[in-house]
């Protein structure tokens, strides 16, 4: 899909209480296209900015601020309806998984790890503006009738799943809090695309998988797996149940695209 929104047009808020790293990434976002960036050191002050900018804004913020955390700064984004769908991207050199597991579960576009190069921001920026692109490529009647199953245990995650479906222009879309919940709904009705998390009470997203392909009825619908997932043991096994494609959270818009266009084709 080709970008309907080019960089040029982005308003970035970058977010970065080191002048030095704000200098390097505005040169590396200069270089890439962008005209408008605005540059905070502070999680409220990027808050203040976001009243202000209303049209193609993202969110490159550090995780360590001054007032905030970058994981704070995200929740308090997504819990405000006015921001809670603007793109948002992480750099930090942070590793532990703890620390990171909220951006990854609040609906962030990209983390990008510290150090990086252009290619590497550049990746995570046409993500980020790809979730501002409205879709022409998927019948607009055929993806509104498409039933999807969503299976994630993370409130946040499941609202930002169900704000991206519904910029698609999905409407049938049912919610479950683990796998269990699924299974009963599955026993009662038909889907056109599972999209599951992991790492779930009850059943997790890889006992789910295969319950789907041995014992339901509906043994051939797309099953979408989108998690944090880093153990590649538990992840193969996942492909050897079945599942039709793995993403990462934070995971890329036109990943989930991508699987809705092959379910329509089915």
């Amino acid at each position: 899909m080709a970008l309907t929104t080019s960089l040029a047009d982005l308003a970035i808020i970058l977010v970065e209480p080191s002048q030095m790293q704000a200098h390097l990434v505005s040169r590396m976002l200069e270089h890439q296209g962008v005209r408008k960036i605005t540059v905070v050191d502070t999680a409220s002050a990027a808050l203040a900015s976001l009243k202000v900018e209303s049209t193609n804004v993202i969110v490159i913020s550090s995780l360590y601020l001054p007032d905030l955390a970058g994981t704070e700064l995200v929740a308090a984004m997504r819990a405000d309806a006015d921001f809670e769908t603007v793109p948002f991207i992480l750099v930090s050199s942070e590793t532990r998984p703890q620390v990171l597991e909220p951006v990854r579960q609040s609906g962030a576009c990209s983390i990008v790890a510290k150090p990086f190069n252009e290619q590497q921001l550049s990746r995570a920026l046409y993500a980020a503006a790809d979730y501002l692109n409205p879709p022409e490529d998927l019948d607009v009647a055929e993806i509104e009738n498409l039933r999807v199953l969503l299976v994630d245990d993370s409130l946040s995650s499941r609202r930002h799943l169900r704000r991206l479906l519904s910029e698609l222009g999905v409407e049938r879309i049912t919610e479950a809090v683990n796998g269990k919940e699924a299974v009963t709904f599955l026993e009662q009705a038909m889907v056109d695309l599972v999209i599951t998390d992991y790492n779930m009470p009850e059943m997790d997203g890889r006992e789910l998988t295969e319950y789907i392909r041995t014992q339901s009825w509906q043994a051939e619908v797309p099953v979408l797996m989108v998690t944090s997932e880093q153990n590649m043991g538990r992840l193969a096994a996942v492909e050897r149940a079945g599942v039709s494609a793995i993403c990462d959270k934070p995971f890329e818009a036109g990943s989930i695209r991508r699987l809705i266009s092959e379910a329509l084709t089915r």
